[in-house]
């Protein structure tokens, strides 16, 4: 049988009240970042590549949405890096032209 206090509450939803209270205490603040969003086989993959940090949606939007959430816990958990969103990220495309060689078999 659980534990419970003068509330009623269970450690667990104690422990989780307790959280929440604490995560609203703490100052917000906004964060600018970049996502970069292609079409994977099944999915669209989502990357912050300021915080080298990646999920994933059957849509754009969820895609987005997932990473932002992804984003959101990252930071909970590990902080916000240092110069995160100082630098301006560029995203750019570029172009390599590819000689298709073939290896040599191996002759004894």
């Amino acid at each position: 049988m659980q534990r419970r206090d003068n509330y009623g509450c269970s450690e667990s939803q104690a422990q989780q009240i307790t959280n929440r209270l604490f995560k609203a205490s703490l100052p917000k603040f906004t964060m600018n970042l970049t996502a970069i969003i292609r079409k994977g086989e099944k999915q669209y993959v989502a990357l912050c590549p300021e915080l080298d940090v990646v999920s994933q949606g059957h849509t754009i939007e969820k895609a987005l949405k997932n990473l932002k959430e992804a984003v959101e816990l990252y930071i909970e958990e590990m902080g916000v890096p240092e110069g995160a969103e100082s630098t301006e990220t560029i995203v750019a495309k570029f172009e390599v032209v590819s000689h298709d060689k073939t290896a040599a078999p191996l002759r004894a």
